[in-house]
């Protein structure tokens, strides 16, 4: 029986390269490889007589031509579905580079590193192998840990993020709370699921309205979407850590919340607290009648507020 979830893939993969960006492999290290999106116009085919890569069978030109925008997707899906609604929007105006992290889409490591720490190590030699030297970040979920990771770790490459439906690091208490609030018995029974009733749950806490699918439609996105269980689940491990660990980083860059205003994952309180951590560099913006979803459930209000914030970095340079 053909699975429909996978029998989508060529269509979104068609979109996605009518809007601008194509699949690109990145062999970051022998063992560890990190399949992106870049944009269309910093790939070239080989000239007549010129040798492939081994992995892709185009060369990368060296630089972007517009400022870089880099989307780390969440924990539930591979970077090109959960930023299908981003990419039109912002292609005319950045270059747009979607990273898949390691055990998702089709990127992996044989290292048994899990940590936030491992992934924005990776991710940031991969984006120094496509030629960017500088970028805003914009995370979501799992993925705003690893930008903030990103962010932490190299300044020089960060110049600011956008965070949607995360924390700086997850405490055993913060992660105790949540899933003790939700309802689940653990990280992985939320964000891991092996059954429709599963995957079901995660989206009945994901989505602020509640979304229907088939059975069938849930059954085949949890076969392609949920590869790599082991992995993930020692990602899952490898995110918590202990609360006297936890410290809160000096950040130079900007760095702007966009919430949606019902996430019942990381509420909108939780982010209230951590701007205030964070301190002045740090701004807020809500969107309501979104969940922890926002950037699919309300992507035209999403991608409004995020053109006006990358706007806002390209004024500060003017002045």
């Amino acid at each position: 029986m053909v699975n429909l979830v996978a029998a989508q893939k060529p269509l979104l993969h068609g979109l996605m390269k009518m809007a601008g960006v194509q699949p690109y492999t990145v062999n970051i290290e022998p063992g560890t490889l990190m399949s992106f999106w870049v944009p269309n116009k910093t790939i070239k085919k080989p000239k007549k007589g010129e040798k492939k890569t081994t992995i892709n069978k185009e060369y990368l030109l060296d630089k972007p031509s517009k400022p870089v925008v880099v989307l780390v997707h969440g924990f539930a899906a591979e970077g090109i579905v959960t930023w299908q609604f981003q990419v039109g929007a912002l292609s005319k105006n950045y270059s747009v580079y979607i990273p898949d992290l390691l055990f998702f889409g089709g990127s992996t490591t044989d290292q048994t590193d899990r940590s936030p720490t491992f992934q924005a190590h990776c991710l940031a030699k991969a984006l120094a192998k496509l030629g960017i030297d500088n970028c805003v970040v914009v995370g979501f979920s799992y993925g705003g840990m690893v930008a903030f990771k990103l962010a932490e770790l190299y300044p020089g490459l960060v110049r600011a993020i956008v965070v949607s439906g995360s924390i700086l690091a997850m405490t055993d208490s913060i992660s105790e709370s949540n899933l003790s609030r939700l309802g689940f018995s653990s990280s992985t029974e939320l964000l891991l699921p092996d059954s429709v009733k599963g995957l079901k749950a995660l989206l009945s806490v994901a989505a602020h309205k509640k979304l229907w699918f088939p059975d069938r439609l849930h059954k085949d996105y949890l076969e392609v979407m949920f590869t790599n269980r082991k992995e993930r689940a020692e990602l899952l491990e490898g995110l918590v850590i202990s609360n006297k660990d936890r410290t809160i980083p000096n950040f130079p860059q900007r760095i702007h919340l966009l919430w949606g205003e019902n996430d019942q994952i990381f509420n909108v309180e939780l982010a209230y607290n951590m701007k205030q951590q964070l301190g002045e560099k740090a701004t807020f913006q809500g969107i309501e009648k979104g969940g922890h979803l926002v950037h699919l459930e309300r992507p035209c209000v999403y991608n409004r507020r995020l053109k006006q914030f990358l706007a806002s970095l390209h004024a500060d340079i003017s002045e």
